[in-house]
């Protein structure tokens, strides 16, 4: 090893020393570095506009659908006017009733035409405006800065063996999806229920001893530089930074292993290498990864460093390297009571009454007191019952208080998004809504990029919505599936400038098949679809399956606020200031809420939030950027200060009531 590392430092030295103008004695002609790089940049360019191609003929082949079945529904209402007509004319003598009835036809009939021409006429008009500042968007969005390919760096045609790669292990991983999907026993497509299959997801709880070295964990990451050393724009091999960023964090973790437990410490740095204690530190990364799961507010820059170092070191040659493997396999629930025969407790009835969440709300204490006792004698229980040699009263515990950390998530996380549903469903209806209470948008009106009329509006903001709650359900697998795609062996990555600096733009095919279940299942619920059904994954908008994680993690972040303010405005009505300046700005708390609701279902799901209709528009992705902007903007709503008035201090903290 120490052969091959000493030959690498000997190319960067060469390639170091090599001067930029070096071209064969030409000095008009191109270095090789200016080639390589002009090449990179040709390839990923190609690969971007294919993608974006790809992405712009799926969302006009939806557009040009919805626009067939609207042409159809004024159809069916023109053949119902023709009908009436004919019987009028054949009937001379008509009643009153039954010109009424006729003339209700032809008024709706004649509402959808005009909504009809109204949305064609707005979006002519977008795509018009697209056209105009391409050249803008472009800049942006495509990727014409350096670019450095991963694993594809030192042999002519390495690009193409490395898509090849790819499209190999994508094979792999579609054979392999079928046994995956033996092991639940739910039939495809639908959301995982049973302990037992939530269980394989579900990140086995930190113990007291883990906990201390996460600390060791954090405190390295903290400091470390890694990203800022590796994701840089260079000609050095990136091979020996990878190793060199990976040994320093090792040696990071061994000082401050050696600071919190000298004795230890000192078994782990005895002979100064790593691989002897490569159990220590894929144990130590592990539990990080298990940590930031179970809290996804936590750790928040120092896991993305984790990741990309994991990314990293899944590489051959960074293994070969090292002489050892940093990525071990998550250890969940299921793996943990699979390894000690203790599966049978995930299908005991107890397991409901063991792991529920008890909301307090605004219950008797006795209740609560009631169901408090329930539940720790259910946890008494199971522990007797399924205690073994091989598995412990307090290992049953850890696995019961994992479960309970997944109904915890769900309860901040997922229970907002219900309750945001509730009152969308009690303030409006689909077929009607009170004068100045509509939810129609118009392209390019107040930022919008969408016209929708009420109907639809409604439609599309309420399919987003039980979406965002889909996902929230399904999280913890996608969390799991995410960090299987990021460090799979053999899955390439490229260093881009994707518009909002340097990202790797990385294939996730196990979070796009997850993700296509979950869209396909909503879709089977609405019954329709409004706007695009495309995901963006693994392209400049979602480079990765790191960010798409790190995106949907703010739906409770955006929601919750919006639902804590709705629910605290009763409370601050109480004081007869706040009631007078509520009363005398709104005119009570029922319309103050319907104005809350009504700007955010209109302007967090417009299409707005990007320079061009592909990347926001109506896409999956699109919604979530649509509700960011509608964030930003808030300051200059007119209920900025109802929401300063009930504890709001920002979307990335907590609300203070």
């Amino acid at each position: 090893m120490s052969q091959l590392a000493s030959v690498l430092d000997a190319a960067d030295g060469d390639v170091d020393n090599a001067q930029p103008g070096t071209n064969g004695g030409d000095p008009g002609a191109p270095t090789a570095y200016e080639d390589h790089v002009a090449r990179l940049k040709a390839e990923a360019e190609a690969q971007d506009a294919q993608n974006r191609l790809r992405v712009a003929q799926e969302q006009l082949a939806e557009y040009a659908a919805q626009k067939e079945a609207d042409a159809n529904d004024l159809l069916k209402e023109a053949e119902k006017l023709q009908h009436a007509l004919r019987q009028l004319l054949e009937q001379p003598g008509s009643t009153a009733g039954e010109l009424q009835q006729v003339a209700q036809l032809f008024n709706t009939l004649r509402e959808k035409v005009v909504d009809a021409v109204t949305e064609a006429r707005a979006f002519a008009a977008q795509q018009q405006n697209d056209l105009a500042t391409l050249k803008r968007s472009s800049a942006q969005a495509d990727l014409h800065s350096d670019v450095e390919m991963k694993r594809a760096r030192d042999e002519p045609g390495s690009s193409g063996d490395a898509e090849e790669a790819e499209e190999e292990d994508d094979e792999e991983e579609e054979a392999a999806e079928p046994e995956r999907g033996n092991i639940s026993s739910q039939p495809a497509g639908l959301p995982s229920t049973s302990f037992a299959e939530r269980a394989r997801y579900i990140p086995l709880r930190l113990t007291h001893d883990e906990r201390k070295l996460l600390r060791l964990l954090e405190s390295a990451l903290n400091v470390s530089e890694y990203t800022d050393k590796v994701d840089i724009l260079s000609w050095r091999s990136k091979n020996q930074r990878i190793h060199a960023q990976i040994k320093d964090l090792c040696a990071i973790l061994s000082g401050l292993m050696v600071a919190a437990d000298y004795k230890k410490g000192q078994e782990l740095i005895r002979d100064r290498n790593f691989a002897d204690n490569a159990e220590f530190f894929q144990d130590i990364f592990e539990l990080g990864r298990r940590y930031k799961i179970l809290n996804p507010d936590k750790m928040r820059s120092e896991y993305g460093k984790l990741m990309y170092m994991l990314m990293d070191s899944s590489e051959p040659a960074i293994q070969e390297l090292l002489e050892f493997r940093c990525v071990r396999t998550l250890r969940t629930v299921y793996v943990f009571l699979e390894e000690r025969g203790g599966l049978a407790m995930l299908d005991d009835g107890l397991m409901h009454t063991a792991t529920a969440e008890i909301v307090a709300g605004d219950r008797p204490r006795h209740e609560i007191q009631r169901e408090i006792k329930l539940k720790e004698k259910a946890r008494e229980t199971l522990s007797r019952r399924y205690r073994s040699s091989r598995l412990s009263e307090e290992d049953i515990l850890t696995c019961i208080y994992s479960l309970s950390d997944n109904n915890s998530y769900l309860l901040f996380n997922r229970d907002p998004i219900d309750r945001f549903i509730h009152y969308f469903n009690r303030y409006f209806k689909s077929d009607s809504h009170e004068p100045g209470y509509s939810l129609a948008i118009q392209g390019g009106r107040d930022g919008a990029r969408l016209t929708h009329n009420h109907e639809r509006q409604y439609h599309y903001v309420l399919q987003s919505l039980t979406l965002w709650r889909e996902i929230s359900t399904e999280m913890f697998k996608l969390w799991y599936l995410a960090e299987t795609d990021m460090l799979r062996e053999g899955n390439n990555y490229r260093l881009c400038d994707t518009g909002q600096g340097l990202n790797r733009v990385q294939s996730a095919p196990s979070v796009g098949r997850a993700m296509q279940q979950i869209l396909h299942r909503v879709q089977q619920r609405i019954g329709s679809w409004v706007g695009s059904a495309v995901v963006h994954l693994g392209d400049h908008n979602v480079p990765n399956a790191l960010m798409f994680i790190d995106k949907y993690t703010q739906v409770p972040r955006i929601l919750n606020p919006v639902v804590a303010v709705l629910e605290e405005l009763p409370k601050l009505y109480r004081d007869p200031n706040l009631r007078a300046y509520i009363d005398g700005t709104f005119g009570g708390v029922e319309q103050c809420r319907k104005s809350i609701l009504v700007d955010f279902c209109r302007h967090a799901f417009d299409g707005s939030g990007a320079d061009n209709f592909f990347d926001a528009g109506s896409c999956i992705d699109g919604r979530l950027t649509s509700a960011w902007n509608w964030c930003s903007r808030l300051e200059k709503k007119s209920y900025y200060y109802v929401f300063k008035l009930a504890g709001w201090s920002g979307f990335d903290g907590e609300v203070k009531s």
